[in-house]
């Protein structure tokens, strides 16, 4: 419960929020954050009465409580599959990274249970840090996240080149332009994703409004595109994110390409220096996936 609660909380950045995530009162999470605390000798939050952020030591150990909770399910799933009478409980943790083209993997996971009946196949949401960890760690199989700098131990393949977008409201002066700049951009006020949950993605973005000498402005996260739209929609600024988390152009608003440089991310597959038979026939069926779509 500790380690659920400590994800929790560091990903939705609210108590409360955290707790209606996890099903449970906003005390026993409360509660819960300071048992792990306690037992770590240091404080994982920041906690004003308007906000609360991570502390160096939570941002540091984030990744490893991602790969913990996962090792932990790879575990419960084995342990499910050899007591119903399955003598090789095997089972490929599959961590994917919040905006990336979940698509592609609702198209390839079906295709590799056909091909190995046996395995347990387990998606698992977590940032791309985190994936890192856990694959080190063998706490997962494979992962689908964004490139970051700094990957050792890894093997890493391109799956994509995805293009930033603004999503913008109809009613906006810049809704009608075929694309936007950063420097177009400069002290408007965005909504984006948290830098914990997708770093690689916030480091290029901030790296696209340095270039073109403008200053990035986010004055609200949110962890998924839905919310990122519903807080534009409510006129509360400009939302960026990437071309592979929208399904569809939201209603009442303008997708809109940035341009320029730096203005794309690359989205990986990640997978261990050894990966399992299924894993590497699941980097294959992503890789001929994302091909048929170009």
């Amino acid at each position: 419960m500790e380690l659920e609660a400590f994800v929790a909380v560091a990903e939705e950045l609210h108590f409360g929020r955290a707790a209606a995530r996890l099903h449970r009162g906003q005390p026993t999470v409360s509660d819960a954050v300071r048992r792990l605390e306690s037992t770590l000798g240091g404080r994982l939050f920041h906690r004003t009465s308007r906000r609360v952020a991570l502390t160096g030591l939570g941002e540091a150990l984030l990744p490893d409580a991602h790969a913990a909770l996962a090792q932990l399910r790879r575990f419960q799933q084995r342990g499910r599959a050899l007591a119903a009478g399955d003598g090789t409980g095997t089972t490929l943790v599959v961590g994917h990274a919040e905006y990336t083209g979940h698509r592609l993997l609702l198209r390839c996971l079906p295709r590799l249970r056909d091909r190995f009946p046996g395995v347990t196949i387990v998606p698992e949401p977590m940032p791309t840090t985190a994936q890192l960890t856990a694959l080190r760690a063998g706490a997962i199989g494979l992962g689908v996240g964004w490139a970051t700098d700094g990957v050792t131990g890894v093997r890493t393949r391109v799956l994509s080149t995805e293009r930033f977008t603004a999503l913008v409201p109809e009613a906006h002066p810049l809704a009608d332009r075929a694309e936007l700049s950063a420097a177009e951009l400069s002290t408007t006020a965005l909504l984006t994703w948290p830098h914990q949950i997708n770093s690689g993605l916030c480091d290029r973005l901030l790296a696209a409004f340095r270039i073109g000498g403008a200053d990035l402005r986010i004055i609200r996260t949110a962890d998924s595109v839905q919310a990122i739209a519903a807080h534009v929609a409510a006129g509360t600024g400009i939302g960026i994110t990437v071309a592979s988390a929208l399904d569809h152009r939201p209603p009442g608003l303008r997708v809109i390409p940035l341009t320029g440089p730096s203005t794309t991310a690359d989205q990986v597959i990640l997978t261990p220096a050894e990966p399992s038979g299924a894993a590497e026939a699941l980097h294959d069926l992503l890789l001929d996936a994302a091909s048929a779509e170009r």
